[in-house]
């Protein structure tokens, strides 16, 4: 196929794939779980890109590890249990729960082994940086008095050790947990002794040592910190073998339906998480083979199921080595832009609202904006109502703290916590409960369906009318993962929105179905249907000769019913081009099927997570007479029939073009960050040839500006894209 060229906006369609009919019949579907690994390459890879700082290749190693291991608890720990109970449900792509196993496992491995693999590469660049992983043979003589001491204070009374035999019941490792497992004997030789060392989940990973005689910055290994000074734990024993091991449960939960106490099933659902059936065991290599066959004995997990690594378990953990005395083996620092319009209104951000919508790109942009919405809310004696949806956000969530003063300041709160948002249940369990106590009223939507769009409005008396303030995104109310997560926020008072939003969260509290609904679409009642029927109008617009086009920015698409519609679109001539972060059960470029379908993953300094839909609509892409939505769905079943999602038709000029003509047009021309999916399920990268220009959509947004954010000081100068397709009429 030649050098694939990332850059969709220089590209015409080609045909990439004959398929002869010879060789059978095609799969027309990648399977989802193959395609999830898949991603996660694309991810490992990055701490394998000589371009990425050291840090950020080691967060990229974890972040891929971590990745995996839920992975395993979630998605494999099904598959488990639909082959031990029997249940054949058969794939899209047609495959078994077996045969999906079998293939899973074997790309896991591979998975895994290069993440082995890299471990040491990356760790030894480090070194050369300053910061040092010591192993227990590169422990001065001269400071194990010290360490040892260090030893005793930090980490001797956290430990538990623990003799294996029948007068000792096996102590039970929760999910993530991690332990040593020892072969001593006594120092006279007659007696020996199995044992065990659970690790506390609690203390650091890496302890901090003594800076080295150059500054280096030196780090030891929980593990063999513990290694080093067994004779603490077992006086009169001397060491003959040992590995650390590391397991995971299944962590999928199980909720009565009809369930009193809503709240209450949750806690008692999320104690039985942590005892969960084991589905991974992965350990140290050694030659304590017995004690080996032991362990998995008591643990309950076969044997030959157990993942051997030559270099470290929990590699999740590795972010704890980042650390920012050494801030150049980071990426380069760069502060969110605020919204120059709103500084323009002295930060009252509801005149700058009301003035013209504004559409907000994190973490380019800060999400303090968003704080700042609902801080100002709870202050402004003009606010009467508040009504806020929570997936997922932090522990100690500002947005949280605004609301509960919201609600102590007489305003009508009502908050949707999404009791069902995995690993974050009982996190909102307790948001709810600090809710309730303020004052706030708290519902937590539908027991089938999980409440996933991010919505909230405010409502302000101004005058004789009651105006509706409404935000829209496409991320969570999570001032974290707004730091590292790309999404998009929208601002409007517009009363159309106000009012459709205004019914999804009277769905949301008192099951009242909504209808008329003006400028958006919600999932699961319509949002499927709806794709499906602008999908079709594109076909049909491609039928009479005119431009058909259809622009997406998703993070998965697996759904086979759309998938299909794309084939079908793809045949009649519709061009379409995608930006599927993750998992994309489409295969592009096959003659007959998909060959003006093209696919590409961008991945790199942030996580790819807005989702975008642009329809040509009869115009040739990029016009701001497309339709244009932002919506909170991915493309999957779970997303399109079993939760409530929003997808919200962009209809003011200024923000169109910002969609349009700079977030897609940038995400489309990228050729640094993104991979190309080939018919074969394969995804490859952009080769640079010599002195060839490059152009990275991140490093694009870091420099330019919103263009719905811009104040009266840049009027008349919008920002400009580099590298953009000449076959294409001026952007901007």
């Amino acid at each position: 196929m030649g050098n694939v060229n990332a850059d969709f906006l220089n590209q015409d369609y080609n045909l990439e794939f004959k398929h002869s009919k010879d060789h059978g019949p095609i799969n027309t579907l990648i399977n989802r779980e193959l395609s999830w690994i898949s991603f996660n390459w694309r991810v490992l890879q990055e701490a394998n890109n000589k371009k990425v700082p050291l840090f950020e290749r080691l967060r990229f190693l974890a972040i891929s590890a971590r990745n995996l291991d839920e992975f395993y608890t979630v998605r494999v720990a099904g598959f488990r249990q639909m082959v031990k109970n029997k249940i054949e449900v058969i794939s899209a792509d047609g495959l078994t729960p077996e045969e999906q196993l079998i293939q899973i496992e074997r790309e896991a491995k591979a998975l895994i082994e290069k993440q082995q693999e890299l471990l040491p590469s990356i760790l030894s660049n480090l070194k050369q940086k300053g910061v040092v992983l010591v192993k227990p043979n590169g422990i001065l003589e001269s400071e194990k008095k010290n360490l040892e001491k260090q030893f005793m204070s930090k980490v001797f009374p956290a430990l538990t050790p623990l003799a294996i035999d029948p007068a000792h019941p096996f102590p039970f490792i929760p999910t993530e947990g991690s332990a040593l497992a020892l072969k001593l004997r006594n120092k006279n030789g007659k007696k020996s002794l199995n044992a065990l060392v659970p690790i506390p989940g609690m203390l650091d990973r890496f302890q901090k040592l003594k800076d080295g005689a150059k500054g280096e910055k030196r780090f030891l290994s929980l593990e063999d910190f513990i290694v080093i000074f067994i004779h603490r734990l077992f006086p009169n024993y001397n060491l003959e073998e040992y590995f650390s091991f590391r397991i995971l449960r299944d962590s999928d939960l199980e909720v009565e339906e009809e369930a009193e106490d809503l709240v209450r099933e949750f806690e008692i659902a999320l104690k039985r998480r942590k005892r969960g059936e084991v589905i991974r065991m992965k350990v140290t290599k050694s030659n304590a083979e017995p004690l080996l066959k032991l362990i998995s004995k008591e643990i309950g997990f076969d044997r030959a199921q157990v993942i051997q690594v030559n270099e470290m378990i929990g590699l999740s953990d590795l972010e704890e080595l980042i650390i920012s005395a050494k801030r150049s083996l980071k990426w380069r620092t760069f502060v969110p832009r605020s919204p120059e319009r709103i500084e323009d209104f002295n930060g009252d951000i509801f005149s700058a609202i009301k003035q013209k919508d504004l559409l907000l790109q994190h973490p380019y942009e800060t999400f303090d904006t968003v704080v700042n919405f609902l801080e100002q809310a709870a202050r402004d004696p003009n606010v009467i109502a508040i009504k806020q949806t929570l997936y997922r956000t932090t522990p100690d969530s500002p947005i949280v703290r605004a609301l509960c003063a919201a609600a102590e300041n007489g305003k009508t709160v009502t908050a949707l916590v999404e009791l069902k948002a995995r690993f974050d249940e009982a996190n909102n369990i307790n948001v709810s409960r600090e809710l309730e106590k303020a004052g706030a009223q708290v519902v937590y939507g539908f027991m089938d369906w999980k409440t996933h769009a991010k919505l909230s409005t405010i409502v302000r008396q101004e005058g004789k009318v009651l105006r509706t303030y409404t935000h829209v995104g496409t991320g969570n109310y999570h001032p974290d993962t707004a730091k590292i997560y790309t999404d998009l926020s929208l601002f409007t008072s517009d009363d159309t929105l106000g009012r459709d939003v205004t019914k999804v969260f009277n769905y949301l509290s008192g099951y009242i179905k909504p209808t008329d609904l003006e400028s958006m679409i919600i999932a699961p009642l319509e949002l499927k249907s709806s794709l499906i029927k602008m999908i079709k109008n594109e076909i049909s617009l491609a039928k009479k000769g005119k431009p058909a086009e259809i622009w997406v920015k998703l993070n998965a698409l697996i759904d086979p019913e759309v998938i299909d519609a794309l084939y079908k679109a793809s045949q009649s001539g519709v061009k379409i081009n995608m930006i599927i972060r993750g998992i994309c059960g489409l295969r592009p470029g096959i003659q007959g099927l998909s060959e003006n379908i093209r696919v590409k993953s961008v991945i790199g300094r942030f996580l790819e997570h807005s989702r975008v839909c642009v329809f040509g609509n009869g115009f040739q892409l990029p016009s701001t007479k497309a339709k244009v939505f932002i919506s909170s769905a991915d493309w999957m079943g779970r997303n399109l029939n079993r939760r409530v999602e929003s997808f919200v038709e962009i209809k003011n000029l200024t923000v169109k073009s910002q969609i349009v003509n700079q977030i897609m047009v940038a995400n489309l021309a990228d050729k640094e960050q993104s991979w190309v999916l080939q018919p074969d399920g394969k995804y490859k990268r952009h080769q640079f040839k010599p002195n060839e220009p490059s152009f990275s959509c991140h490093e694009y947004f870091i420099e330019n500006p919103s263009l719905s954010g811009r104040g009266r000081a840049a009027l008349n100068a919008p920002p400009s894209l580099l590298n953009t397709s000449k076959k294409r009429r001026k952007l901007f």
